[in-house]
Protein backbone atom coordinates (compact mmCIF):
# COMPACT_ATOMS: atom_id res chain seq x y z
CA UNK A 1 0.00 0.00 0.00
CA UNK A 2 2.84 2.39 0.80
CA UNK A 3 4.31 2.23 -2.69
CA UNK A 4 0.91 2.58 -4.33
CA UNK A 5 -0.03 5.69 -2.36
CA UNK A 6 3.30 7.48 -2.68
CA UNK A 7 3.65 6.76 -6.41
CA UNK A 8 0.31 8.45 -7.17
CA UNK A 9 0.54 12.01 -8.48
CA UNK A 10 -0.55 14.73 -6.00
CA UNK A 11 -3.60 15.59 -8.12
CA UNK A 12 -5.01 12.07 -7.68
CA UNK A 13 -3.91 11.55 -4.10
CA UNK A 14 -6.84 13.32 -2.40
CA UNK A 15 -9.56 11.33 -4.22
CA UNK A 16 -7.64 8.13 -3.49
CA UNK A 17 -7.53 8.95 0.23
CA UNK A 18 -11.23 9.85 0.21
CA UNK A 19 -12.09 6.41 -1.18
CA UNK A 20 -9.79 4.76 1.36
CA UNK A 21 -11.50 6.64 4.19
CA UNK A 22 -14.92 5.61 2.89
CA UNK A 23 -13.88 1.94 2.84
CA UNK A 24 -12.52 2.26 6.38
CA UNK A 25 -15.77 3.81 7.58
CA UNK A 26 -17.65 0.74 6.28
CA UNK A 27 -15.16 -1.44 8.18
CA UNK A 28 -15.91 0.54 11.36
CA UNK A 29 -19.64 -0.08 10.95
CA UNK A 30 -19.02 -3.80 10.46
CA UNK A 31 -16.64 -3.86 13.43
CA UNK A 32 -19.23 -2.19 15.66
CA UNK A 33 -21.80 -4.77 14.60
CA UNK A 34 -19.32 -7.58 15.31
CA UNK A 35 -18.38 -6.08 18.68
CA UNK A 36 -22.07 -6.06 19.65
CA UNK A 37 -22.57 -9.61 18.37
CA UNK A 38 -23.54 -11.13 21.70
CA UNK A 39 -27.24 -11.77 21.22
CA UNK A 40 -29.38 -13.87 23.51
CA UNK A 41 -27.35 -16.47 25.36
CA UNK A 42 -24.46 -16.64 22.90
CA UNK A 43 -21.69 -16.32 25.46
CA UNK A 44 -19.36 -19.05 24.27
CA UNK A 45 -15.85 -18.63 22.91
CA UNK A 46 -17.14 -17.71 19.46
CA UNK A 47 -18.95 -14.68 20.90
CA UNK A 48 -15.75 -13.46 22.52
CA UNK A 49 -13.82 -14.01 19.30
CA UNK A 50 -16.42 -11.95 17.39
CA UNK A 51 -16.26 -9.18 19.99
CA UNK A 52 -12.46 -9.16 19.94
CA UNK A 53 -12.30 -9.12 16.16
CA UNK A 54 -14.83 -6.27 16.11
CA UNK A 55 -12.79 -4.20 18.57
CA UNK A 56 -9.58 -4.83 16.60
CA UNK A 57 -11.33 -3.87 13.32
CA UNK A 58 -12.70 -0.64 14.79
CA UNK A 59 -9.31 0.27 16.26
CA UNK A 60 -7.32 -0.37 13.07
CA UNK A 61 -9.87 1.32 10.81
CA UNK A 62 -9.94 4.37 13.12
CA UNK A 63 -6.16 4.66 12.92
CA UNK A 64 -6.39 4.33 9.12
CA UNK A 65 -9.03 7.06 8.86
CA UNK A 66 -7.09 9.42 11.13
CA UNK A 67 -3.91 8.85 9.15
CA UNK A 68 -5.78 9.36 5.88
CA UNK A 69 -7.12 12.70 7.03
CA UNK A 70 -3.66 13.79 8.17
CA UNK A 71 -2.07 12.85 4.85
CA UNK A 72 -4.90 14.51 2.89
CA UNK A 73 -4.52 17.68 4.96
CA UNK A 74 -0.79 17.68 4.26
CA UNK A 75 -1.36 17.18 0.53
CA UNK A 76 -3.90 20.00 0.37
CA UNK A 77 -1.49 22.29 2.21
CA UNK A 78 0.86 21.92 -0.76
CA UNK A 79 -1.65 23.76 -2.93
CA UNK A 80 -2.20 26.69 -0.57
CA UNK A 81 -0.66 29.95 -1.54
CA UNK A 82 2.23 30.77 0.73
CA UNK A 83 2.09 34.14 2.39
CA UNK A 84 5.02 36.39 1.80
CA UNK A 85 6.43 38.26 4.76
CA UNK A 86 5.70 41.97 4.81
CA UNK A 87 8.58 44.07 3.45
CA UNK A 88 10.72 45.66 6.13
CA UNK A 89 10.52 49.42 6.25
CA UNK A 90 13.65 51.10 7.50
CA UNK A 91 13.65 54.74 8.47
Amino acid sequence: GYYVVWSVTPALHTPLMAVTNAISSVIIVGGLIAAAAVSGDATGPSAWIAKGAGVVAVTLASVNIFGGFMVTRRMLAMYKKKERPAPKVTT
